[in-house]
């Protein structure tokens, strides 16, 4: 699904204007991992870029974490918890079957005038849900959606399993969109979101779910087709931004800044070179957090506004990949409240 506005202008413009995440405490380093699993740094690294990552206490859900990083972002948008009009939590590792994990955090931060639902596309689940936000803003339905991606992914992870175990973090991370002005809102240019058919069982945790209720030992962690999926991340990359900037009718170099799925950085690396994207406009930090899934884009997005490396007015390239398999990049810029705008937001 390629979704571009070519010269057409909606009513009102969906706005990006606040970021923000939250990582539990404990960190887990290769160094740990070496005492669980017969792995060593060295390996790690030279195949995934990442040197440690952060693990959810036994008592954390995936909405307390998300619940946290929307306290941040709301305060950051002007808004007030009971002034939200949707909610969403793109999650794979969601508290419960039902209901919503987005219901619950709903409760934590006190968004009682909020609808809410959860969206879960694997690790592309940031891209899908701006795509979401922007739709309900511009169609009128909505002025303004929280989105929050929020994981516990080392809950679902096999420990005895070195090529999956040395992956995954947990972490939140998300964005507010609101309603903007025609005149002056760049917000969303385009989306190109999609589906590889046959690649449903390449990344999966089988148990838990219908076709599998009362998983076997095992079957209730992640599994992965590590070549597999390596080669189509490589190509989904690629191939969605290409075929958005080719209709948007736009040059990578126009682009401030690239934040891709933080997922591998030998895959972002090699995305990056073939796209030809100059290193000073990507930001990665999977070598700090491991692979978050939904959560990678925005608290990587997070962190580079909050050390300087997103700006007021910067046009982002986001672009991500995971289980499904599905793929999504979007063009937007991030335009955040400047002073007295936060009453109108």
């Amino acid at each position: 699904m390629l979704v571009v506005r070519n010269g057409r202008r909606p009513p009102r413009r969906a706005r990006l204007v606040a970021l923000g995440s939250h990582l539990p405490d404990r960190v887990l380093t290769n160094a740990d991992l070496e005492r669980i699993v017969d792995t060593n740094d060295e390996w790690i690294v030279s195949r995934t870029g990442i040197r440690e990552r952060r693990v959810s206490a036994d008592h954390e859900a995936a909405s307390d974490l998300a619940a946290h990083a929307a306290r941040q972002i709301l305060p950051r948008g002007g808004l007030a918890p009971e002034d939200l009009d949707v909610l969403m939590v793109l999650t794979a590792t969601a508290d419960y079957l039902f209901p919503s994990t987005s219901s619950a955090v709903c409760g934590m931060i006190g968004a009682t005038n909020a609808a809410s639902f959860d969206l879960m596309a694997g690790c592309t689940g940031f891209v899908y849900g701006l795509q979401q936000a922007c739709a309900l803003v511009e169609s009128g339905q909505a002025r303004s959606v929280l989105v929050v991606g929020a994981e516990v992914l080392t809950k679902f992870t096999d420990y005895t399993d070195r090529s999956t175990c040395i992956l995954f973090g947990d972490g939140a991370g998300g964005a507010l969109v609101v309603a903007g002005e025609e005149e002056t809102t760049t917000g969303f240019l385009g989306f190109d979101l999609g589906t590889e058919p046959k690649g449903s069982e390449m990344l999966r945790i089988p148990g838990g779910g219908g076709r599998m209720p009362r998983p076997a030992p095992g079957h209730q962690f992640i599994e992965m087709n590590g070549r597999e999926v390596f080669r189509f991340a490589t190509r989904a990359m690629v191939d969605s931004t290409t075929r958005l900037l080719a209709a948007l009718e736009m040059d990578v170099a126009e682009i401030d800044l690239v934040v891709a799925h933080q997922a591998n950085l030998r895959i972002i690396e090699h995305a990056a070179k073939r796209l030809g994207v100059p290193e000073d406009r990507l930001y990665n930090n999977v070598d700090r957090f491991g692979n978050t899934s939904s959560a990678s884009i925005p608290i990587a997005l997070a962190e580079a506004r909050e050390i300087g490396r997103l700006h007021a007015g910067d046009l982002l390239l986001l672009v991500g990949f995971g289980a499904g398999l599905t793929w999504g990049s979007t063009v937007v810029r991030y335009e955040p409240l400047a002073d007295g705008e936060a009453g109108a937001a």
